[in-house]
């Protein structure tokens, strides 16, 4: 059964940082393309950012220069570095297996002073 767990979320002011860890366990992320997505209170779930099998990554435009997606397939772990935080970055965080449609139970960012 895939199981995709998020963590790393919170609460931060504006201008600060958090990492967002996605934990997949039977499932192995090696060579597989990833995603992160975020929902706000009645927004629809839009895409932050992804990572192709091959290294390869893309992101929204919003967050371009800010956040970077990454791999330890050692660890079989997604991460998102989130720096310069804003208060429109909050949302509910999800982690996507691509691959597989499977989505994880999503962690909360909210950034606020």
């Amino acid at each position: 059964q895939v199981q995709l767990v998020e963590s790393g979320g919170g609460l931060v002011q504006p201008g600060g940082f958090l990492r967002l860890s996605c934990a997949a366990s039977g499932y192995i992320i090696r060579f597989k393309p990833m995603g992160w997505y975020r929902q706000a209170p009645g927004k629809q779930r839009d895409l932050v950012a992804s990572i192709t099998g091959g290294g390869s990554t893309n992101y929204a435009d919003s967050v371009k220069g800010r956040f970077t997606i990454s791999r330890d397939n050692g660890k079989n772990t997604v991460y998102l570095q989130m720096n310069s935080l804003k208060p429109e970055d909050t949302a509910v965080y999800y982690c996507y297996a691509m691959s597989s449609n499977v989505w994880g139970q999503g962690t909360q960012v909210t950034v606020s002073s």
